[in-house]
């Protein structure tokens, strides 16, 4: 399930939610200053980010501008206790899924967000319903229902 990471007053985090309602992408909000950040939370994000921590954290964010600080010269646990204690210097929205990490609002990577099967059947829509996997996948579903 996709998780999408928003503070309220976020427009950015708006479009995005509403992007996934529109199609019919399932997601889970957490909001970073109603329910606090984790370590986990952070650590998945670092894993699936190309540039670290710079991928993350907002450095003209108000936050960070006030506290002094340099991420380079911070030691990891510093700098998730940092951010953990800071969520305002999260880049915002960040949704994560599986390996797909997006940071920001982005009409076309959000894109990666759509399940498969959704894509395939957009797919055959666009080939005017041509596509065998669609019969696959209805006498799947159909067996499927029978055996529950």
């Amino acid at each position: 399930m996709v998780k999408i990471y928003t503070s309220s007053s976020c427009a950015s985090c708006r479009k995005a939610i509403k992007w996934l309602e529109e199609n019919k992408v399932p997601y889970k909000e957490i909001n970073f200053f109603q329910t606090p950040i984790t370590r986990e939370d952070i650590v998945s994000m670092l894993e699936n980010s190309y540039n670290g921590f710079e991928d993350i954290i907002s450095t003209r964010s108000k936050a960070y501008q006030e506290a002094g600080v340099d991420i380079f010269d911070m030691k990891f646990n510093e700098l998730v206790d940092f951010i953990i204690k800071n969520p305002s210097v999260l880049k915002r929205p960040i949704i994560i899924e599986d390996n797909k990490l997006q940071v920001g609002y982005n009409d076309e990577e959000i894109r990666t967000f759509i399940p498969a099967h959704i894509r395939r059947e957009w797919a055959c829509q666009v080939m005017d319903g041509n596509c065998g996997y669609q019969t696959e996948l209805k006498d799947a579903l159909k067996k499927a229902l029978k055996e529950e």
